[in-house]
């Protein structure tokens, strides 16, 4: 395959075995638009061609024994090579990423991150994973949607391009909403209402409805450090941590 010039646009090189599965939801809504707009694109490496053999064979049995089949080193770095042909090499501007349960957890810091970078190139594992000579002879970087095991590494890559490409300017229109969302500061979201003001007997805080505006931010950051604080409370020690606060001091949000 030929070498193609670096994309202007944000762009996703997806090595994959099932090319048919994007952009599933990265087609629809604000993401749709956002592509169809040209502020961001995708690109599919079918990983069947770069196949051995007459049945052009992805995978091979596990050296020193074991359960199922792991993808070949040299069938996985041929479609690698192509799918970052053109690309920066610098890994910071352009990260080569396997979707993979054992990788880096994947949180909102490592989305703004990749979100700036020029684009990147995904592998979708599949079976029990890739050869670790090709991981380490490209520097791949592992990464984890959570600590679970998926069939493949599709649906987690999905997820990894919905949460980098939202933050890129002018994908979501109102760049704010990025701003206040959950663990932008580290902290989860502060709760949300809307009409009507009463429903089914609650009513929307009156706090919110005063119109002072210092009064309703400080009421956000007390809910939002409320929640975080109850819910994820690794996330809410990071937090103190980082401001001075004693996560076990009991006190009066």
């Amino acid at each position: 395959m030929e070498e193609r010039p670096a994309p202007k646009a944000w762009t996703a090189n997806i090595v994959t075995l099932f090319p048919e599965a994007f952009p599933g939801v990265l087609g629809l809504s604000l993401l749709g638009k956002a592509r169809d707009e040209g502020l961001w694109a995708y690109n599919t490496f079918d990983l069947r061609p770069y196949g051995v053999g007459k049945h052009r064979n992805v995978d091979d049995t596990p050296a020193g024994g074991g359960a199922g089949m792991v993808l070949r080193a040299d069938v996985v770095a041929a479609a690698i090579a192509d799918a970052s042909a053109g690309a920066p090499q610098d890994r910071a501007k352009w990260p080569i990423i396997y979707m993979s349960p054992r990788g880096k957890p994947f949180d909102q810091a490592m989305a703004r991150r990749f979100s700036e970078a020029d684009g990147m190139t995904i592998l979708c594992g599949r079976f029990e994973g890739v050869d670790q000579r090709v991981l380490d002879h490209f520097g791949i970087e592992e990464v984890s949607i959570g600590d679970f095991v998926l069939t493949g590494g599709e649906i987690a890559a999905q997820v990894l391009i919905d949460a980098t490409v939202r933050l890129i300017p002018r994908v979501l229109g109102n760049q704010a909403s990025t701003e206040e969302e959950s663990f932008s500061d580290g902290l989860l979201e502060h709760p949300q209402y809307t009409r009507p003001a009463l429903w089914e007997g609650r009513a929307i805080p009156e706090i919110l409805q005063s119109g002072h505006h210092a009064k309703i931010e400080a009421w956000k950051r007390v809910q939002a450090e409320r929640l975080t604080k109850e819910r994820r409370p690794d996330l809410w020690r990071a937090w103190c941590a980082t401001h001075n606060r004693d996560p076990d001091e009991d006190r009066e949000l």
